[in-house]
């Protein structure tokens, strides 16, 4: 960026709290920085963009009930694009969760990304790239954000966390593996840890129990979608910890939970629950009735481990 070269769209992918809306702002903010590096967090330039009121950076957010971006918006987005910047070298347009545009709004954008004026940037965040059309990712630089070093973001939790000591911050960055915004959430809602608990009597019945322990324990996501979608996330890092974790290192955090099933469960079923898991986060994610979601997560993860009987 220091060299001035930076491409017109880029695209932040990765999971929600990862640091997507803060790296777009850091980018945002070094494009119309006048120091010598990039961003200097000094200038006027720099402390106008942080404070998110710098005319030249625009941040747009999906809106509505349906939590999705307009196509008028999108063409507003357009027909700001063309007019020059008010005191930066560029001007930069912030997309968050770019991923929720349907095709119509994706469409309109495409006609700017093929050919923008010089001085524009678009930076888009989404969980999933996969959700954007194919024009679009031709159009941009695509980059994937995983989760911080564990002492580094644990540090860094401390600072912004009041009463929440290094220890604490560590084991809860390790329990998600890495994601700062998902470890501070937690720490302020007991909610989290519920569903952590609920994971590990999960695992405790694949481990030995039945299928009915599962489902008792499964009584917690019953009025709740994004606490089963936390529950499919957290099992398949589980599950893969109890396949390939060297005994150091647990994406998880769940030490325990991924040790049980590694000396209870082969690997065989391991690998299939890991790709069940996948298959009932999307369908989680449809508008499937919650109560029905829940058998089925327990119905077909006691089904991987009748795989070669």
């Amino acid at each position: 960026m220091n060299s001035g070269h930076f491409p017109h769209a880029l695209i932040i992918e990765g999971e929600k709290g990862i640091g997507k809306k803060t790296l777009a702002l850091e980018i945002a903010a070094a494009l119309v920085c006048r120091g010598d590096e990039k961003p200097c967090y000094e200038c006027s330039q720099c402390k106008k963009a942080f404070e998110k009121i710098h005319p030249d950076i625009q941040e747009y957010i999906p809106s509505g009930a349906a939590n999705s971006f307009h196509v008028e918006t999108v063409r507003d987005i357009i027909n700001d694009a063309y007019i020059q910047p008010n005191e930066a070298e560029h001007k930069v347009y912030i997309l968050a969760d770019a991923d929720c545009m349907n095709a119509s709004a994706q469409n309109a954008l495409l006609k700017i990304l093929e050919e923008p004026p010089s001085y524009a940037v678009f930076i888009l965040t989404a969980s999933s790239k996969s959700a954007m059309l194919e024009t679009i990712l031709s159009r941009c630089v695509a980059v994937t954000l995983e989760g911080v070093d564990i002492d580094v973001g644990a540090r860094l939790i401390t600072e912004k966390t009041a009463d929440v000591d290094f220890n604490t911050a560590r084991k809860t960055l390790e329990t998600f593996n890495g994601n700062i915004g998902k470890a501070i959430d937690s720490l302020k809602d007991t909610k989290t840890a519920e569903l952590v608990g609920v994971c590990g009597e999960i695992c405790k019945a694949l481990a030995g129990g039945t299928e009915y322990d599962a489902l008792k324990a499964c009584s917690a996501l019953q009025k709740d979608r994004q606490s089963v979608v936390f529950v499919c996330d957290m099992l398949k890092n589980i599950f893969r910890d109890a396949l390939v974790s060297d005994g150091r290192e647990y994406i998880s955090g769940q030490a325990e939970s991924a040790k049980l099933l590694k000396e209870r469960v082969t690997r065989q079923k391991l690998m299939k629950l890991t790709e069940t898991c996948t298959e009932l986060k999307k369908a989680a994610l449809m508008n499937v009735n919650n109560s029905l979601i829940i058998t089925e997560i327990c119905c077909r993860l006691f089904d991987c481990l009748r795989v070669g009987r």
